[in-house]
């Protein structure tokens, strides 16, 4: 089981890695750029070089580069819109440079103008910024709780941007247990689940989606509320959360706590705590 944390890489990837191990992890997200602005460090070769080595060590699995917030793919003004294209295209091949795997990003809000307007303007962005192969790194669209005006609300708002991209072999789906419990779907029991991959299954397909964000939520199933919580403590609860552990394929994902932490340790007594409920109720189903 690949199970981890939001960690930040701002002291380099080896030095993630070690942290990563040492909270318990052998996965773990990272912000591909400064979450709230356009900036961005560069990964020299050596660091390039150190990670792989660091991660061997550490046993650390695939990787999930997060994008910034401040990426609108659905935004309706030019500005955004440059903006977008350049960050996915550098973001993309940035993370290809030095292996990593994953990286996800929301796929945005139409402010207004309505979801038709808004799944155009994203699939012209990634049309335009996505390479339409690669060896090594794969771009997530994330599922949303389908607030507001937010695109990706839904398995076929997805499924319809993978299309009109024209389903690149680069383009997947990130799931995120808070988001999916807001949009209805309910871990905490086994038809919950079920009704979650008959949806996957029907839409963009199992073999696309490629990593989950694992947190509990702090409203109930269906408010559309994004609202992370640490494990066990939402409305996910024990049981929601040790359902996604033990599923047979989920837990075959990428496992990545976004849960609020004031101290990066927490990740570490969270992640064992999860890992205690999966020994004590058996092991995976």
């Amino acid at each position: 089981m690949w199970l981890g944390a939001h960690l930040s890489i701002s002291g380099g990837l080896p030095e993630a890695a070690q942290t990563a191990s040492e909270l318990g992890a052998n996965t773990f997200a990272y912000f591909t750029r400064n979450p709230r602005g356009g900036s961005a460090r560069q990964i020299p070769a050596e660091e390039a070089a150190a990670w792989q080595t660091a991660r061997a060590t550490y046993g650390i699995g695939p990787t999930v580069g997060h994008m910034p917030y401040t990426v609108n793919l659905a935004g309706n003004k030019t500005s955004v819109q440059t903006f977008a294209r350049m960050v996915v295209a550098e973001d993309f091949r940035r993370v290809e440079s030095f292996g990593g795997e994953y990286m996800c990003l929301h796929p945005g809000s139409h402010l207004g103008d309505g979801a038709e307007a808004g799944i155009e303007r994203v699939v012209d962005v990634l049309k335009d910024a996505l390479p339409r192969s690669s060896a090594t790194t794969m771009l997530l669209l994330e599922t949303m709780a389908g607030s507001g005006s937010e695109i990706g609300g839904s398995f076929p708002e997805l499924a319809e941007i993978i299309d009109r991209t024209g389903a690149p072999p680069t383009l997947g789906v990130c799931l995120d247990s808070c988001h999916l419990f807001s949009q209805g779907y309910d871990f905490t029991t086994a038809a919950g689940i079920d009704r979650l991959f008959a949806d996957v299954d029907r839409t963009v397909g199992r073999d696309r989606v490629r990593a989950m964000h694992l947190n509990d939520s702090k409203f109930p199933l269906g408010s559309h509320k994004d609202r992370h919580e640490k494990l066990g403590q939402g409305s996910l609860g024990k049981a929601g959360v040790l359902n996604i552990l033990r599923h047979p394929w989920l837990s075959t994902l990428p496992l990545v706590l976004e849960t609020p932490v004031d101290d990066i340790k927490e990740y570490g007594t969270e992640i064992a705590l999860a890992k205690s409920w999966l020994a004590e109720s058996g092991g995976l189903a």
